[in-house]
């Protein structure tokens, strides 16, 4: 049996148990997910592949960023990268127009910045369950940094205390995604920012979700139960749903075991899901 073979037969019995949650909701849901720090012409490629190729109509949604000229350019990544039409939705204010727009695209976009800003937008705009929606239409959702914080219905928000050297309890701040990809939790930036000790926390904290570390310039690309990774990183796989959880209080040092973990590179993948 070779490498790849024995990866992809562990990983299945590892993420498939009939007991637990299915990490990604249907077979028609497509989803690359990129941990930032560039998106590369090959995971651009694949999302326009997944899409409708060079007809794609992309819709971008900067939300995350508060800067005055915010999703720009990464418009204009998406038509040098050759989408049929690209629109900048930098502005939520006519709710019936990004209705429109979010309902016409082929494939949603969302930058980096802060996720829980873009959250926040999201919901103060009514565009959440229409999101969903067109995820679950098979219209491929996509995003970079805080645009993959937002794909797990678990999120990451990046204002607990990174900074502890040790694995603790309740410390990872986390609060509602947009669920595009539930029983997982994602965090970017992964091996860059040597945020193990962050993404390990959370899935103590939620031991019934499986850990997604995505590093920078790689993406998780998703459809429907197979998982594959594009670009120059590593996605890594933490899995506690098997172990035993002790006990411990708010900001007291965790213990479990046992923990799985994974790695994977470009060009891996396997039938993660049923």
């Amino acid at each position: 049996m070779g490498y790849r073979t024995e990866l992809a037969a562990t990983l299945a019995s590892l993420l498939c148990a009939c007991s637990a949650p299915r990490v990604v909701p249907a077979d028609n849901v497509e989803l690359v997910i990129v941990g930032g720090g560039g998106t590369t012409e090959a995971i651009q490629q694949r999302a326009l592949a997944l899409a409708r190729g060079k007809e794609t109509r992309v819709v971008v949604l900067p939300q995350a960023s508060e800067r005055a000229d915010r999703g720009e350019e990464t418009a204009q990544m998406w038509r040098d990268a050759g989408a049929a039409e690209v629109t900048n939705l930098s502005d939520l204010a006519d709710g019936e127009r990004a209705r429109r727009l979010i309902a016409e695209a082929d494939l949603l976009w969302f930058g980096g910045g802060d996720q829980s800003l873009l959250m926040r937008d999201l919901r103060a705009a009514g565009l959440v369950d229409l999101v969903r929606a067109r995820a679950a239409a098979g219209v491929v959702c996509g995003g970079t940094s805080a645009g993959a914080a937002v794909m797990s219905s678990v999120m990451i928000t990046g204002e607990g205390k990174d900074e502890l050297v040790r694995i603790c309890a309740q410390v990872t701040a986390t609060s509602e995604g947009l669920g595009l990809l539930p029983g997982a939790i994602v965090d970017q930036h992964f091996l860059a920012r040597q945020r193990t000790n962050r993404l390990v926390a959370a899935v103590l904290d939620h031991p019934d979700l499986v850990g997604v570390g995505i590093d920078e310039r790689t993406a998780l690309v998703v459809v429907g139960g197979r998982g594959e990774v594009v670009g120059e990183g590593q996605v890594v796989f933490f899995d506690a749903r098997g172990a035993t959880v002790e006990p411990a209080g708010v900001e007291e040092r965790a213990a479990a075991g046992p923990l799985r973990m994974h790695v994977l590179r470009d060009g891996m993948g396997c039938e993660l899901w049923p």
